[in-house]
């Protein structure tokens, strides 16, 4: 039997978005334990040309949301850029959840070999297969910014480990 892409991408993004989702608290009560501006820890970076913490938590919730869809063939949902308290992240999350949970597995049937086009209309569009786009494309940049958020706080002194990291399995 063969890994479906559904079960190789949405129960993949369902995991590490809920232990992102519980990351995220614990740094709230972190900061608010310590009497630390929540600001503070949210536009956090290592190095000032990165993305705080913050944009972080939207662009991994934006592959999500986008990666999914487009091995279901749905739409691509827009969500609006503003989230600037960790109450907004944790919407952003319960919002990502509730849009890939709602995709039916039947959907991403024969989406290893659908085409996708990334960034359409402009002089970086690329094709690229489905299967490739989920495997080498839409996870690892998914993890790239998981992995970042969870350092970011690491790094700020929010007590959080590798089971906080991989949430429930």
């Amino acid at each position: 039997m063969s890994l479906s892409m559904h079960a190789a991408s949405v129960p993949v993004f369902q995991q590490m978005l809920t232990a992102l989702s519980g990351v995220l608290a614990k740094a709230e009560t972190h900061a608010a334990e310590r009497k630390i501006e929540p600001a503070a820890l949210l536009q956090s970076r290592l190095f000032p040309d990165m993305f705080p913490l913050a944009r972080q938590v939207q662009i991994a919730c934006d592959f999500a949301t986008s990666v999914s869809a487009r091995l279901a063939g749905a739409d691509v949902p827009a969500y609006e850029v503003g989230d600037q308290t960790f109450a907004d992240l944790q919407q952003r999350i319960a919002e990502t959840l509730a849009f890939i949970g709602g995709l039916d597995a039947a959907r991403f049937e024969d989406s290893e070999a659908r085409e996708i086009v990334l960034r359409p209309g402009t002089p970086k569009q690329r094709s690229i297969g489905g299967q490739a786009y989920l495997l080498s494309y839409g996870l690892p940049q998914f993890f790239f910014h998981v992995t970042t958020a969870y350092d970011l706080l690491r790094h700020n002194g929010v007590e959080i480990g590798k089971k906080d990291f991989m949430g429930a399995y």
